[in-house]
């Protein structure tokens, strides 16, 4: 695929690949797409990359909610294309129709791209309609969502981690508990995304039994609802005192290993050090 490493705001000259004859799909000449992080939501917290990319479209892709997510400023002049949820499969369509309209293109994920984001889906599309030579492709990341709510909590993410989605709208719930149960037994911090939802209400309560039944009732969790956003909510709880009625989509638990505790205030993983150094630490308090 043209483009297929990174170059972060780098523009390539064209090369010969731009010259070769495509049978699966019909069209003009060689676009350029850019798959782009947005962060968790702070302006303050887009990766420069990700700004110049999309001061330098001509067209912006995205859910409608991500792309208000954008400064006003950065859109004014473009054509702007968004959907409400589950629009995916037609968001990407039509920014890979833009790019092969030669018409400088970003598509935009909150977080980062890569994690439960919009880049799997458009390079999976652009191989199925065979215009791995026609698209020019870079994917620039962003701050994940998960980051920025184990910053506010502390440090619960110094230890190996495991990240699940509770959303078994691709993904069956019993494949989703395997995983969840898989996590917990191997004493990874699990990091739980969409554990929540209006129409999906009892999946996080399973979950959380889990917890209780594997680590105990006292492991603390760590709530986090709309990190780095207006409306930001901050708080760690044991586990048997978590409430799923007051979590939403919007929402991200991290839910602490066996040696996970709260310093503080703030929820800590310990690496080890202590363990290994601690007698050879001195410190010296004025």
């Amino acid at each position: 695929m043209r483009g297929s490493s990174n170059s972060w705001g780098k523009r390539r000259k064209p090369d010969s690949a731009q010259t070769k004859v495509q049978q699966c799909h019909p069209g003009s000449g060689t676009g350029r797409l850019s798959i782009v992080g947005l962060g968790p939501g702070s302006l303050d917290l887009l990766a420069p990359a990700a700004r110049k990319a999309i001061a330098l479209a001509r067209v912006v892709v995205g859910y409608r909610g991500y792309i208000g997510l954008v400064e006003p400023e950065l859109l004014k002049g473009k054509e702007v294309f968004s959907t409400g949820m589950r629009g995916e499969v037609e968001r990407c369509h039509k920014a890979i129709e833009k790019a092969l309209q030669g018409l400088d293109t970003v598509i935009v994920s909150g977080g980062d791209p890569g994690i439960y984001g919009m880049a799997g889906l458009v390079l999976e599309l652009i191989k199925r309609e065979c215009l791995e030579e026609r698209v020019e492709v870079e994917v620039i990341p962003g701050i994940p969502a998960l980051v920025a709510a184990a910053s506010l909590l502390g440090a619960p993410l110094m230890h190996d981690f495991s990240v699940v989605s509770l959303s078994d709208l691709l993904t069956p719930w019993d494949l989703i508990l395997k995983r969840i149960k898989a996590a917990l037994k191997a004493d990874f911090v699990l990091v739980i995304y969409n554990p929540r939802s209006r129409k999906r209400r009892w999946q996080l309560e399973a979950v959380l039994r889990e917890v209780e039944m594997i680590r105990g009732s006292s492991v603390p969790v760590g709530i986090v609802r709309n990190a780095a956003r207006d409306g930001q909510e901050v708080r760690i709880q044991d586990v048997k005192d978590v409430d799923p009625g007051s979590v939403d989509m919007l929402t991200i638990l991290i839910i602490g290993n066996s040696q996970t505790q709260v310093v503080a205030n703030k929820m800590v993983t310990p690496r080890g050090y202590m363990e290994k150094y601690g007698d050879k630490i001195e410190m010296e308090v004025k």
